[in-house]
């Protein structure tokens, strides 16, 4: 069985679909000998979408005996409806929440349900395949596999978390901090964190914020807020915007939160590990943005695995990657009252803390990993072309 697998997200771009695309691939071909035609940066991506139905023909000259070809979203996919000369092939496509929900009119009416036309569907989550089915995709052509996590994240809990602390001027002790990590866009819900949540939680807290940000606004940022609020929420979707960055921006100059909140930028992973591991505790406070999902609670588990204690919304594909009060803990997504009782509770007895971190990051463990994901599209894949 040989498989070729199309996609634009892929290293040296950073990701999750970037990851899961990666891992995919490498994971697959320990099984089978994979192809691969994917987009890394070296010409334009228009460039690249031109090309592609050319290049797959190329690839397929060479290699005859590919049987089956992975589009790795819903982008990709879609072009490749367009395209010409392999219809003798099993075609597969994995969705990821966000490359389904895209609120463009004619994407939602006229592409998506044309989705049927593959061979089989792969959601990341229960939630995303959910969204499939509600906008017309048969559901007996949807299976769910959830995504992995590295294994590499464990980190030796005695390594000394001052020196990281100091670096980045860091004025608590680490299990007083509270971590968020990722881009602040909307629908991960840190600017109503800050708002709802924060001011009522012990005051030696503080919520550190780790990833990529502007302090101060770019002229691309300008730009985009001076297009009418509908054209800027598609663009925002589409570029993956950094849409709460300028919220957030506000509530870091003002003094009232000068001791509650502090944000480090994008910082080496393994100072992100060491932060996870002696913190005490990770967030992850999901809203519900029109258009927008989160399709799998990858960070979530990230967190996990390095030994925080995950506090994260039940909301869309979160409840995928944790399973409450078995690595982590899910809570309704925006109920502020929830979040400060339940963060109290858990913040008045940190030895209970700590244990709990260690339960919940051997559960993640033992339940996901790139190797179970690439095992379970390998099986998939052969049961496709064994029906023919």
């Amino acid at each position: 069985m040989e498989i070729l697998f199309i996609s634009h997200k892929f290293p040296p771009a950073i990701g999750g679909m970037e990851k899961q695309s990666f891992e995919l691939i490498n994971g697959m071909s320990s099984l089978t000998p994979v192809h691969q035609i994917v987009y890394q940066g070296n010409e334009s991506i228009l460039r690249f979408f031109f090309l592609l139905n050319k290049r797959i023909l190329a690839v397929l000259d060479r290699h005859p005996n590919v049987r089956l070809i992975h589009f790795n979203d819903s982008l990709v996919a879609s072009l490749s409806l367009r395209h010409r000369g392999y219809d003798h092939l099993k075609k597969v496509v994995t969705i990821h929440g966000l490359d389904v929900v895209f609120p463009l009119r004619h994407f939602q009416k006229k592409i998506i349900p044309q989705f049927n036309r593959f061979d089989k569907i792969i959601a990341v989550s229960q939630a995303t395949k959910q969204a499939a089915i509600d906008r017309g995709i048969d559901p007996n052509k949807i299976d769910v596999i959830a995504n992995g996590v590295d294994h590499h994240l464990v980190m030796d809990p005695h390594v000394a978390i001052d020196v990281i602390l100091k670096k980045y001027k860091i004025d608590k002790d680490a299990n007083k901090l509270i971590i968020a990590l990722g881009r602040p866009v909307k629908r991960k819900g840190i600017s109503w964190f800050i708002k709802h949540v924060l001011p009522q939680l012990p005051a030696g807290y503080k919520l550190i914020l780790i990833g990529p940000f502007a302090m101060t606004a770019t002229w691309k940022e300008k730009l985009l807020y001076a297009l009418p609020q509908p054209v800027r929420h598609l663009v925002f979707l589409f570029l993956g915007f950094p849409s709460d960055q300028k919220v957030i921006r506000q509530y870091l100059r003002n003094p009232d939160y000068e001791d509650r909140l502090q944000h480090i930028g994008k910082i080496p992973l393994v100072d992100v590990q060491s932060l996870l591991c002696h913190s005490g505790l990770f967030i992850m406070p999901n809203i519900k943005v029109d258009g927008d999902m989160e399709g799998f609670g990858l960070v979530c588990l990230e967190a996990s695995i390095c030994g925080a204690t995950v506090f994260a919304s039940d909301l869309e594909g979160i409840s995928d990657a944790i399973v409450h009060q078995k690595n982590g803990f899910l809570l309704p997504t925006g109920e502020a009252d929830r979040w400060i009782s339940e963060i109290r509770d858990a913040l008045d007895d940190p030895l209970l803390l700590q244990n709990r971190s260690k339960e919940f990051q051997a559960y993640s463990l033992q339940h996901y990993s790139w190797e179970k994901m690439s095992k379970a599209y390998f099986s998939l894949f052969q049961d496709i072309i064994q029906c023919g």
